[in-house]
């Protein structure tokens, strides 16, 4: 049996494109806050930065959904 890798779907390269634009808006986002957050102690700082690294992922999961699916939203049963 020879292994062969087909095509990748319209859908995944679209979904892959739009994952590393929301890396970029998301990453734009967080550095325009910035000059505001580098003012605060930096104990407040750090869980600001760790939450803003972590938030990015949320609309990520339907995102990957779609890609693999074609839906947005699991079927309801």
């Amino acid at each position: 049996m020879v292994w062969q890798m087909s095509d990748p779907s319209p859908r995944k390269l679209i979904g892959i494109g739009l994952i590393l634009l929301l890396i970029v808006v998301w990453a734009t986002f967080v550095a325009s806050l910035a000059q505001i957050v580098g003012r605060w102690p930096i104990l407040l700082q750090a869980p600001f930065y760790l939450a803003m690294g972590l938030l990015w992922i949320v609309p990520l999961r339907p995102l990957i959904r779609w890609i693999e699916t074609g839906r947005w939203k699991l079927p309801t049963e």
